[in-house]
């Protein structure tokens, strides 16, 4: 029941029949109306002037009125200069609508493509706890993960752990020196919180002696090279890398608390893995890698050891891959993260989930892996998002300044908490209830906030705006969601049935065919979504259904509607816009509430 492909292809024939030439489908170009002129699908006429070798006008008004002798489900045209405004047919809408409501996953494509996408996102460190920037990263990689199996494609969410490396011993070594033996258990922290606690205390303690070996005359550059807490850290590194018993296992001591603490906040924010993979494991595929490529001459050696690679020729400068002492660089270990997936799954594509810092990082992994030898190397997309910030700007993790993920889900739950008491709607849930409801909004909010924002672009995340009930809010969708369902119990208790199918011969309102519009449109948006990899667009799409629908509801009575047939196709109307949003916040990891 695709219009937009019925028009087209009677365009083309009528396109033949008028002037006797053949015109691809890449020439007719479709677009729904702009709401300031009469129509629903409108074409863009200037393409095929020189087919016609008419005006535009005069093209518009052959084509509309051929269109309008071949099929029933327009109604009527009417040109603008360059533009054929078509008019779709109740009637069209109405059989579209009983066509949704047979469908199990209406919006979703049935057929199952062969091709498989991994999808890499979170990526966190294990010296510190998941932050603001990390929530940005899991939702947009979770949700493009979901839109993505909704375009019929198998997709593997995976996330790569960094626990290993100089960061990471900063960690361990505040804690050896300062720890006194206190574990999450002892302090009441989550490990993910202790441990962060304890890169924080390096920062400290490690500027304090920059500070100090200035002050006693040395460059600032000598300073922080020498300072001993530095020189401590490269050292437990060395030792980490040539599988130091007391290293290791202090390490897997503290990655362990990291880890529970990261699950916890997982679980919470609601985003899950098919597998993880660990840095400790894919740099040393890597390291191998590194050193046949130096081998095969495609790599080259410095005098103190370092090894590189040239990428001059590709219009980039020199890269290192390996330290002079042995050590392995962030692109050492993504160079093994890629063969082993490769292995793995056989993908055909591969999206990095990562912050726009890291976009020359990626652009070199592509060209190394190519210049390896890896087919595959091109398959590699790096999907570069903009920052998140608070209003009063940016966070700095070695600083204690970011903003913890746990502290910002419970900040948004005691305001949905907080704002939802006012409203007062709750009354006759139990206090578990009403959690649960003040948790789905708040992290609604949270979610829908920081998706509607294209993922290329900055933004600032302001808490209170997101939980605004008007506006364009997650809070604001879920409302309108609670009130269809309220619709649909006065129904039901009123013994009132939401009917299969509906009478295709009733009159319908302006607002209520907009309501069907977008509706029909629905299944495009998750097309066009999954082909950009941008949740943005399901989420503003939600938005604007959810507004046309409470402008009809505002409107007009659906149970008291003025006979049983208009009754009906309200109560149908409403049933199957509140599957479509269900839909489209599903694939944006945001959760329903039926009551709010």
């Amino acid at each position: 029941m695709n219009i937009h492909g019925i028009i087209t292809e009677t365009i083309v024939k009528g396109i033949r029949s008028l002037y006797g030439q053949k015109a691809g489908a890449e020439l007719i170009q479709l677009q729904n109306t702009r709401r300031e002129f009469e129509g629903d699908i409108t074409l863009v006429v200037f393409p095929l002037q020189k087919i016609s070798k008419k005006t535009p006008e005069t093209t518009g008004k052959e084509l509309g009125e051929f269109l309008l002798s071949q099929l029933s489900e327009i109604e009527k045209y009417n040109v603008i200069k360059g533009f054929l405004n078509l008019t779709i047919s109740d009637s069209f809408y109405l059989h579209y609508l009983n066509y949704c409501n047979t469908q199990e996953n209406y919006g979703f494509r049935k057929e199952r493509s062969p091709k498989t996408y991994i999808i890499e996102y979170s990526s966190p460190n294990t010296n510190k706890p998941l932050h603001l920037g990390h929530i940005r990263n899991n939702l947009i990689g979770y949700s493009i993960a979901n839109i993505l199996k909704a375009n019929g494609l198998k997709v593997i969410k995976t996330n790569l752990v960094n626990d290993r490396g100089i960061h990471i011993c900063k960690s361990m070594l505040a804690w050896q020196k300062w720890g006194r033996g206190e574990k999450p258990e002892t302090s009441g922290k989550k490990g993910d919180h202790l441990v962060g606690d304890y890169y924080v205390r390096f920062d400290i303690e490690y500027k304090k002696q920059v500070k100090e070996l200035k002050d006693s005359g040395h460059s600032q550059d000598y300073a922080e090279k020498n300072a001993p807490l530095i020189l401590e850290a490269q050292e437990m590194l060395r030792k980490w890398e040539s599988k130091d018993p007391a290293v290791i296992e202090l390490w897997t001591k503290m990655n362990g608390w990291v880890y529970d603490g990261f699950n916890t906040t997982y679980k919470r924010l609601g985003v899950d893995f098919d597998r993880i993979y660990y840095e400790s494991e894919t740099y040393l595929v890597g390291r191998d890698t590194v050193m046949g490529g130096l081998k095969k001459g495609v790599f080259f050696k410095k005098d103190d050891g370092s090894v590189w690679v040239d990428l001059s020729g590709d219009g980039l400068d020199e890269k290192i891959l390996l330290r002079s002492d042995g050590t392995s660089v962030y692109i050492t270990q993504d160079i093994g993260t890629a063969q082993m997936r490769q292995h793995d799954y056989k993908f055909d594509n591969h999206i990095y989930v990562v912050g726009n810092e890291q976009n020359y990082h990626f652009q070199v992994l592509s060209l190394i892996l190519d210049k390896l030898g890896f087919p595959w190397a091109r398959d590699l997309y790096h999907l570069s998002y903009g920052m998140v910030e608070l209003p009063e700007g940016k966070m700095k993790s070695r600083e204690g300044t970011v903003v913890d993920a746990d502290d910002l889900i419970d900040e948004m739950i005691n305001i949905a908490r907080h704002m939802s008491k006012e409203l007062g709607k709750l009354e006759g849930l139990t206090s578990e209830e009403k959690g649960n409801v003040f948790r789905v909004i708040g992290l609604g909010a949270l979610k829908y906030f920081i998706l509607k924002v294209d993922p290329v672009k900055n933004m600032t995340f302001d808490p209170a705006e997101s939980i605004d009930f008007n506006g364009n809010t997650g809070p604001f969708i879920q409302y309108t969601y609670a009130r269809i369902k309220s619709v649909l119990r006065k129904a039901a208790e009123s013994r009132i049935s939401v009917p299969q199918s509906i009478n295709t011969s009733t009159g319908i309102k302006d607002k209520e065919k907009a309501i069907l519009k977008y509706i029909y449109d629905f299944p495009g948006i998750v097309i066009d979504a999954g082909e950009t990899y941008n949740p943005a667009i399901i989420a503003n799409f939600t938005y604007e259904l959810v507004k046309e629908y409470n402008q009809f509801y505002h409107d007009f009575s659906i149970l008291r509607a003025e006979n049983e047939d208009v009754r009906d196709f309200r109560l149908l109307l409403s049933y199957v816009a509140a599957k479509v949003i269900e839909s489209a916040f599903g694939l944006l990891g945001i959760e329903l509430p039926e009551r709010m």
